[in-house]
């Protein structure tokens, strides 16, 4: 191979590690660059136009260390914005790294990587760090082996702090721990005085930005692989240190669901602080190479803002529109698309009832995934077709035990899972199953609603086919779950005829431009509908 391919080739390389598919989402280097940018220009509106890398007092931590890309690039900002006020160039780097860059490490090999890329060496204090006043070899990249914190509590042991299972993280010394020191720690501001104070001067340190990409979430032990999210309390603990600034990258899934985020997605909803976020729906946008389903955000909380925040949305690496600034509690759920919102206030401005009303619960005839009924209905007594994953059973009627005056009724059935391998979303819904009187289904399906007739049952699938209910799906549905909630916004009409999407949209007076956007968003459904007529 020719090495005039190469001549010109010299990468980044963080930017190589940040594309490496991983348990650790590490941080692509130009998504901290456009961050800090937010941040610069932030400050400047807040503080008279002034520079923030030309301020020798104002400290930065970093709560998340994994490359350090966020203090590498501070780092480097610095340097250029003190040119002024600390001339000598060695003085100037001694100051920003003991008095300014500050950070947490999440393991001790992220510490390691931290410490090569901001010091150059992997001891602060080595004889090849650029740093000549540090008197220890962690300088102020910490990180110490920390222990979860085991409390019994409903005859469960999980960390007081984080809440992780001891059965899946009461591990050996060779083994991470996953037990973060920013977040297991009765008093945080004390633990920072701790591992922090200058010891050139002996003041303690206060934080005027904190700018991370925590981890995301934890094991929980549930099914199929199951994790709770982590990242929340990052943020949260970051926000009661009352920093002027926090800018954090997470998971979007907040925004309308998540186990474990109700709370945090209200907190965060209700603060008129946030200033900006900035919203990656699609997969791999942010983070190439890396998994995360509902895309991943960025935001801005300025302690000096108070008002609507300004929300942005990134595809393809161009931003959809002009950015909107709105107040992010007007409904329970973001809703991430600017676009959206005229459209959600011309339905709600009927004052319709809405469908989830209808939608059941999971195991609405409480059968999990996995039981299995027979292959026929032979030899059964009071014979149930039931609806199954990928197949059709039969059970007999007495092992239905939870709404059994549902069996003889007209139901359309919906899956519980609904998603896509694409890097975006575009149905939203399945296809809608309607099923005769004398079924029931396992957890696989959520009865969506229940009826008299099957004209009733027809129409309601008609309905839930159309794109613009998927759309209203789309605005509270983040991952491939599709629960009861995500129906929230549809309004529960008339069921006594088959419904068109131009039946709704002239019904709800949506526009050209309106009807374009949910277009673009949703796909059609192939023009039939599920069945309980369809054999096994």
């Amino acid at each position: 191979m020719s090495g005039s391919i190469f001549k010109n080739y010299n990468p980044d390389v963080l930017t190589c590690i940040a594309n490496l598919s991983n348990d650790e989402v590490f941080t692509p280097p130009q998504l901290a660059k456009n961050m800090l940018d937010r941040l610069e220009a932030a400050w400047a509106v807040s503080h008279h136009g002034e520079n923030i890398w030309s301020n020798p007092t104002i400290t930065f931590l970093d709560p998340a260390v994994k490359t350090g890309i966020f203090l590498r690039e501070i780092t480097s900002r610095l340097i250029v914005g003190l040119e002024e006020v600390i001339p000598d160039l060695q003085e100037r780097v001694n100051h920003i790294a003991t008095r300014q860059v500050f950070g947490i490490a999440i393991t001790q090999l992220t510490a390691l990587l931290a410490r090569r890329s901001i010091y150059c060496s992997k001891s602060a204090n080595g004889d090849y760090s650029v740093v000549r006043n540090f008197n220890s070899a962690d300088g102020n990249i910490w990180f110490t082996r920390t222990e979860h914190t085991w409390a019994k509590e409903k005859n469960t042991q999980r960390c007081y702090y984080c809440g992780a299972k001891k059965d899946e993280y009461d591990r050996g010394p060779d083994l991470e721990t996953h037990a973060y020191g920013f977040i297991h720690a009765d008093d945080i501001s004390a633990h920072l005085k701790e591992i922090f104070s200058d010891k050139i001067t002996g003041d303690t340190v206060k934080f005027d930005v904190i700018i991370g990409n925590p981890p995301y979430q934890l094991a929980d032990g549930g099914h199929n692989a199951s994790a709770s999210p982590i990242y929340q309390k990052f943020v949260e603990t970051a926000l009661n240190l009352e920093p002027q600034y926090a800018v954090f990258v997470t998971p979007s899934r907040w925004f309308a669901g998540g186990k474990g985020l109700d709370e945090y997605r209200r907190r965060m909803l209700s603060d008129h602080h946030l200033r900006t976020i900035v919203d990656y729906p699609k997969l791999y946008e942010a983070f190439p190479g890396v998994k995360i389903r509902g895309g991943v955000s960025y935001f801005l909380w300025d302690k000096h803002h108070d008002g609507p925040c300004e929300v942005q949305t990134i595809i393809d690496g161009k931003p959809t529109g002009t950015p909107v600034a709105r107040y992010l509690d007007e409904y329970d759920v973001l809703i991430r698309r600017n676009e959206a919102v005229s459209i959600l206030k011309k339905v709600a401005s009927h004052g319709e009832k809405t469908v989830n009303n209808r939608v059941s619960s999971r195991k609405p005839f409480g059968l999990a995934t996995n039981f299995k009924g027979k292959e026929t209905p032979r030899a059964l007594h009071d014979p149930v077709k039931l609806y199954a994953n990928q197949r059709i059973d039969w059970i007999e009627r007495e092992e239905v035990h939870v709404n059994t005056q549902w069996i003889d009724r007209w139901k359309v059935l919906m899956t519980r899972v609904q998603g896509t391998s694409g890097p975006v979303e575009t149905k939203f819904l399945s296809q809608p199953i309607v099923a005769a009187p004398g079924t029931a289904n396992t957890e696989t399906y959520l009865v969506a609603g229940h009826f008299d007739t099957e004209e009733e049952a027809q129409s309601y699938a008609s309905y839930l086919r159309t794109r613009f209910v998927r759309f209203l799906v789309s605005l509270r549905k983040s991952t491939q779950d599709a629960p009861r909630r995500v129906y929230a916004f549809v309004p529960d009409v008339p069921y006594d005829h088959t419904w068109t999407d131009t039946m709704l949209y002239e019904r709800y007076g949506i526009t050209h431009e309106e009807i374009e956007f949910i277009e673009s968003i949703v796909h059609e459904h192939e023009n039939t509908t599920s069945s309980s007529s369809n054999k096994k």
